[in-house]
């Protein structure tokens, strides 16, 4: 992601509308695949701006998959508009008392090295963390207590860590709290804050390239504590151009993890940077691997 949108981000809070009113998302919307072929489940001239608890359009059509030590994984076929009308939506849902999160980092020379073979055969989840800045992660990071890169502070800002305990939290807009945590990273822009989602990505003209699609990566947390991981992937030509950064827009993406149930979310870096591993309760990987070497990642072992 490019990182003038951020610039722009940081004005997001102040964003004035003109001429009378805010502008319009650009035209779209989002189906998902049933038995008898597609439902409608979002429009961008109705989109919601508050994700309330209960039933969800995404989450309810999951059928969820056991994964490792508190990792269950699913599927879903979307349809969009433009080039995401076939889009694969895979899901990860972690508790995280069940198991042990880290983050990783690698580097050949000044270069970014980390891909998915680095997570190891012990590992029940890995993915790419935050987003990037040419070979290093953007804003704050800190590793096993020790504050790796500088925090950054903006409006659409969010911050995940795990503390010493295995807690797992996700601020917005606020400066890292580094008592009793252990791992941390800083991501933009925040998709859901507290089931809301943030104006900006609303409206046109207000920081957040509304418009722009990509092959996207969210990282989100339920009510009930868990993380929630959503990736999507080209799905018109099957596997040899999964890769293809084709997708979804930053605002449809935040419908996509309030449909799943996140209460609050935020977007990592995706496009050819996103790789995520989920290992079954048999042990057996399932890994949709990135085209980019990227310098952060975040894994999870069974406690």
């Amino acid at each position: 992601m490019n990182l003038l949108v951020l610039g722009r981000a940081a004005l997001a809070a102040a964003c004035v509308v003109t001429n009378g009113g805010s502008a319009p998302l650009p035209p779209s919307s989002l189906s998902v695949r049933v038995a008898d072929g597609w439902r409608e489940w979002w429009r961008s001239e109705r989109a919601p701006s508050r994700y309330a608890l209960g039933a969800h359009a995404l989450g309810a059509r999951l059928h969820w998959r056991d994964g490792a030590a508190g990792v269950a994984w699913g599927e879903l076929e979307l349809s969009g508009t433009g080039e995401a009308w076939r889009t694969r939506l895979v899901v990860a849902r972690v508790d995280p008392r069940l198991v042990r999160l880290e983050l990783d980092t690698a580097f050949a020379g000044s270069d970014a090295a980390w891909t998915l073979d680095r997570a190891g055969p012990a590992a029940v989840l890995a993915v790419n963390a935050g987003q990037f800045v040419r070979s290093l992660p953007w804003g704050w990071v800190l590793l096993d207590g020790a504050q790796f890169l500088r925090p950054s502070l903006a409006p659409l800002v969010s911050t995940f860590t795990v503390a010493r305990s295995g807690v797992v939290r996700l601020t917005h807009a606020t400066m890292p709290d580094t008592a009793g945590v252990r791992w941390g990273f800083q991501s933009y822009p925040t998709l859901l804050a507290a089931g809301t989602v943030p104006d900006p990505l609303r409206t046109a003209g207000c920081g957040v390239d509304v418009a722009h699609r990509d092959a996207r990566l969210a990282l989100g947390l339920d009510a009930e504590g868990r993380m929630i991981i959503a990736l999507t992937r080209f799905d018109a030509m099957g596997a040899a151009f999964d890769r293809v950064p084709f997708g979804l827009t930053t605002p449809e993406m935040a419908a996509v993890m309030g449909e799943l149930g996140a209460v609050d979310a935020v977007l990592l870096d995706g496009g050819i940077s996103a790789q995520l591993l989920v290992r079954d309760a048999q042990g057996a990987a399932h890994a949709w691997p990135g085209v980019r070497r990227v310098p952060l990642a975040l894994v999870a072992h069974a406690r």
